[in-house]
């Protein structure tokens, strides 16, 4: 685990566990859910909305990320840089169209 991330309600040995951690996630359920309320976007936001918002995030960033480091590996790098991340995203039909 990263530590303490986001809201947690207590468990059993009294230790906070994020949402992110209940929610199985890396990206921080928290920090959406934060950014969601400031952001204007509705007057109320459910308690489901941010965690689905992480898990999709996070599945296009791992997404891209696979791409990219396919890309690196073509050009025998070992570290992806952002023209590896811009020629997985162009050579992608999907990710190209979107």
């Amino acid at each position: 685990g990263k530590g303490k991330r986001g809201k947690g309600g207590k468990g059993k040995s009294g230790k906070q566990v994020s949402r992110s951690q209940k929610a199985g996630l890396q990206f921080p359920v928290g920090r959406l859910s934060r950014y969601l309320k400031k952001g204007g976007y509705a007057k109320r936001v459910g308690g489901a909305a941010p965690v689905y918002m992480a898990a999709v995030l996070e599945y296009l960033t791992a997404e891209v990320l696979e791409l990219a480091g396919n890309a690196a590996k073509d050009n025998k790098k070992m570290r992806i840089n952002p023209r590896h991340i811009q020629l997985a995203v162009r050579n992608d039909d999907e990710f190209n169209q979107f």
